[in-house]
């Protein structure tokens, strides 16, 4: 059974009551629940984590180097500006996704640039919600090989 952890950034704890036509109607826990219901069918052990606070997920994404194969990661803003994050992130032996919700190359200059994506095995983003389940699925796919 692969152990897999989605790690997610500031401000989406408020999914499903900000920027809807960028983000969608669903909440957090929504998109928890369906991923909890396919990992249930994949033979997948989930666990999730959110923090709006960037040392907390420098201490999640640590502890996963010794209790995780697979790490996705929805850093939101940090996305752009956390060098701490992905320190923290180039440490892990495990495979990485970077996830994002919208097309971060359709939005304002500033999302064009990843500091994750480097150090990521593969990036998804402008699927919506759908976007945590296609990352499951890849991950899946790398844990087996």
């Amino acid at each position: 059974m692969n152990k897999i952890i989605i790690l997610n950034g500031p401000n989406l704890n408020l999914l499903g009551e900000r920027e809807k036509n960028q983000y969608g109607s669903l909440t957090l826990k929504d998109i928890e629940k369906i991923c909890i219901d396919y990992s249930s069918r994949s033979d997948i052990r989930l666990s999730f984590f959110q923090s709006n606070l960037e040392g907390e997920l420098v201490d999640r994404i640590q502890s996963s180097r010794n209790n995780q194969d697979g790490l996705i990661i929805n850093a939101g803003g940090y996305t752009h500006t956390s060098v701490a994050i992905h320190d923290a992130l180039k440490i892990l032996k495990i495979p990485i996704i970077e996830l994002h919700i919208s097309n971060i190359y359709n939005r304002e200059e500033f999302r064009h640039k990843s500091l994750i994506s480097k150090v990521a095995k593969g990036v998804i983003c402008g699927f919506g919600a759908e976007g945590y389940l296609m990352s499951l699925n890849a991950m899946n796919k790398f844990l087996e090989k």
